[in-house]
């Protein structure tokens, strides 16, 4: 079969139709994440988080992760600035927790049960696991940035972690209980 260079030359450089941001949030909606909660402190040792679901391994030699944020948000210069943060990856039972990092309140930390990580860096109690990670590059990328960690100390427990699809908070089960469980 004879291929039309020239044809597939030009479908190739074709401009994208435009995305409209609601469907693509739709679309991107069916991927299931865990849910974390970043955390760091600032030159005075004010503590600072987010509620995160665009959180990846990157590299296991060296350790590394990525997360990103957008650029309007309130704490995004103290992300940007930061040495360190932590990466407090939610446990099933922690929906009230990933709400409450979503907001924009001022006292996010107030009445949560903390403990201190490396230099510091705010750890929720009760969390699945947790990354400490030093904050290694930061890069553009559209409305957000994205930021690499190097992971530094980490920690997990057995208890489940929460994930998110759909526009809404799930719960994981092993493939072989759904198989056969009859209620499901």
């Amino acid at each position: 079969m004879k291929t039309d260079l020239a044809a597939t030359a030009r479908a190739l450089n074709a401009p994208a139709p435009a995305i409209d941001p609601h469907s693509l949030r739709k679309v991107l909606g069916s991927f299931v994440t865990g849910v974390t909660v970043i955390t760091t402190i600032d030159k005075n040792g004010k503590a600072y988080g987010l509620t995160a679901n665009s959180f990846s391994s990157v590299s296991l030699d060296p350790p590394l992760i990525l997360w990103s944020q957008s650029l309007t948000a309130p704490s995004y210069p103290v992300f940007r600035d930061a040495l360190r943060f932590a990466v407090n990856i939610l446990a099933d039972d922690q929906i009230d927790i990933s709400r409450r990092f979503a907001g924009s309140s001022d006292d996010k930390f107030t009445g949560v049960a903390m403990r201190a990580g490396i230099g510091g860096l705010p750890l929720i109690e009760g969390c699945a696991a947790y990354l400490e990670c030093a904050s290694e590059d930061r890069f553009p990328g559209g409305d957000h940035a994205v930021f690499l960690g190097r992971v530094e100390k980490i920690e997990h427990s057995n208890r489940s972690s929460l994930i998110f699809g759909g526009g809404k908070y799930l719960t994981a089960q092993p493939y072989e209980l759904k198989k056969t469980s009859p209620n499901i």
